[in-house]
């Protein structure tokens, strides 16, 4: 057995050694020992522990691989969080103000996705064990609603309808306004007498909703969601803040980050800020997937009191907003997929756009693109760390960039 000295934690949440080791569910200053198998360690033992190592919350957590962090406490999992935004905005030599962060509670998760196996009895269903494809059981999983978790009978009728002893299904289950959502892939190929069986379960299990890879079986109810004022039906597997709290304060920065009154949402989804924002500001919403712009409308039409949405399908990779079409706009909001949005961004420097919110799961390539702002004259008001991925490496962030001889 080898010893090591934990120096820091990486952005994949491992403990890191000399070598470098990597060590998972360790700590910095912690002693550990174990077997070396290149640059990994396993059969860990923890000699001497940290002061900030806890009891994990999930009886699940020794061998489910959905959480990195249960072991660490709270404050400490929020100054590491916050350090690897400071980290990657260290790189480029940026520095700003940095707001407390927003964690969700415990329980709070509105969508999970479950592996699911079948089985002699019915079905195996829950998260892979850490670096391995093993299902692990989570019937009292500390991350996702309760609601979601009440799920055993279906997971056991898809598995029996749908699923092969074989292979193994991917199974999204959103909690929606009106019951659950749910999406299928990697079962049996669709035919009639499928069909038959799943509209079965759509009914015996009173969902809202279940697509069977990218065909519809059945809706009992449009599965809405709330954004602001508007509810909006997204359409199958489509983008969605994992908790209503996580969306919340992202939401909040973003209203707090803008004013005037014209706006643009540049990758707006479904409208998660389009609609709250239609509640002060005309809005251009501008979105590549037709079917999520397409809800965002429905979503905009069907509400009250909401000022006017342009809503635009357009690949913003491909073709990004210019300079003219911003010229007569007060803000725009970003919330780019992890790649971020270089050509977006590079438009956005030749304008003079007042303010900008940026929202990114991505703080590196964030810290890139408000380098690029920065150098054109913007000023990075302040971050906004939101933790909607309780005891994940994950992190999410809103932000405001301002050109502060252009505020209105």
């Amino acid at each position: 057995m080898d010893e090591f000295l934990i120096e820091r934690l990486g952005h994949q949440g491992d403990g890191i050694a000399e070598g470098p080791v990597f060590v998972p569910r360790t700590l910095p200053g912690e002693r550990v020992s174990g077997i070396r198998n290149g640059d990994r360690l396993s059969d860990v033992k923890i000699i001497e522990p940290s002061e900030m190592r806890i009891a994990p919350l999930c009886r699940h957590y020794k061998s489910c691989g959905g959480c990195q962090l249960q072991h660490a406490a709270e404050p400490f999992v929020a100054q590491y969080k916050q350090q690897i935004v400071k980290s990657a905005l260290d790189a480029h030599g940026i520095e700003t103000e940095f707001r407390p962060i927003v964690t969700s509670p415990v329980q709070s998760r509105r969508r999970a996705t479950f592996a699911v196996r079948r089985t002699k009895k019915g079905a195996l269903w829950g998260f892979h064990a850490r670096g391995s494809d093993t299902v692990v059981a989570v019937p009292e999983c500390q991350l996702v609603l309760p609601e979601i978790l009440q799920i055993d009978a279906l997971m056991n009728d898809l598995a029996k309808i749908g699923g092969s002893r074989k292979g193994e299904m991917s199974v999204n289950v959103t909690l929606s306004e009106v019951g659950l959502d749910v999406f299928v892939s990697g079962g049996k190929p669709l035919d009639e007498t499928l069909t038959i069986g799943l509209s079965g379960v759509v009914e015996a299990h009173k969902l809202a909703r279940l697509t069977w890879d990218d065909e519809i079986i059945g809706m009992r109810n449009p599965p809405y969601q709330k954004f602001g004022a508007g509810k909006v039906a997204p359409p199958p597997g489509a983008f969605l803040q994992a908790t209503v709290h996580g969306q919340d304060a992202l939401t909040a920065a973003v209203k707090e980050a803008v004013s005037g009154e014209k706006g643009v949402d540049l990758f707006a989804g479904c409208g998660t800020f389009t609609l709250p924002l239609a509640e002060h500001y005309e809005m251009i919403a501008l979105e590549s997937e037709k079917p999520m712009i397409a809800a965002l409308d429905r979503g905009w039409r069907e509400a009250k009191g909401l000022k006017k949405i342009e809503a635009v399908a357009r690949d913003l990779f491909r073709r990004p907003f210019l300079p003219d079409e911003l010229a007569k706009l007060d803000f725009a909001v970003l919330d780019p997929p992890r790649a971020g949005a270089e050509a977006q961004v590079a438009e956005l420097a030749k304008s003079e756009v007042a303010q900008i919110a940026y929202v990114s799961c991505n703080p590196v390539t964030f810290a890139r693109d408000a380098k690029v702002l920065i150098n054109a004259g913007y000023v990075l008001d302040w971050v906004q760390v939101v933790d909607q991925f309780r005891w994940s490496s994950h992190v999410e962030l809103a932000a405001k960039l301002s050109r502060p001889h252009m505020q209105r």
